[in-house]
């Protein structure tokens, strides 16, 4: 946890140590989670009347293996017609294999706008059908 003194005295700060939940909203709800269940494999439970769709992400803690934590993923109905032009986020998904996955992409439809390599991973760019902008990261390690 990062520190700042003060006055001499040490201040302990808080700081995120992860994310707990990423929120799409959408004009057609229903169809966009239909396009990732389809494109990426999840498995979205339906909530509030089939206004929201979502998952969660579990795993173990670094520090401590015995505490699992989740993110959680859910596309809302967004309750206003959003502008196709929001693009106020870039979501950052991990895949194993990233040219597989890319190739299962492009075979169902879908337009890869760029692919980039880097010393730390290999990267790539889509939209889902809302426009929302999507990054494609496969570690190296």
């Amino acid at each position: 946890m990062p520190k700042k003194v003060i006055g001499g005295k040490v201040e302990k700060r808080v700081s995120v140590d992860g994310i707990g939940g990423v929120f799409i909203y959408a004009n057609d709800a229903k169809a966009l989670s239909n396009w990732y269940a389809h494109h990426f494999g999840l498995r979205l439970e339906t909530y509030e009347d089939g206004k929201v769709y979502g998952t969660e992400f579990k795993y173990r803690r670094l520090g401590d293996s015995s505490q699992v934590d989740s993110t959680v993923f859910s596309i809302s109905q967004a309750k206003v017609t959003l502008p196709s032009e929001r693009n106020q986020a870039v979501i950052n998904y991990r895949v194993r294999d990233l040219q597989s996955f890319l190739d299962q992409l492009k075979a169902e439809g879908v337009e890869i706008e760029k692919t980039e390599d880097f010393d730390y991973g290999r990267f790539a760019w889509i939209k889902d059908p809302e426009g929302n902008r999507i990054e494609l990261y496969q570690p190296l390690s």
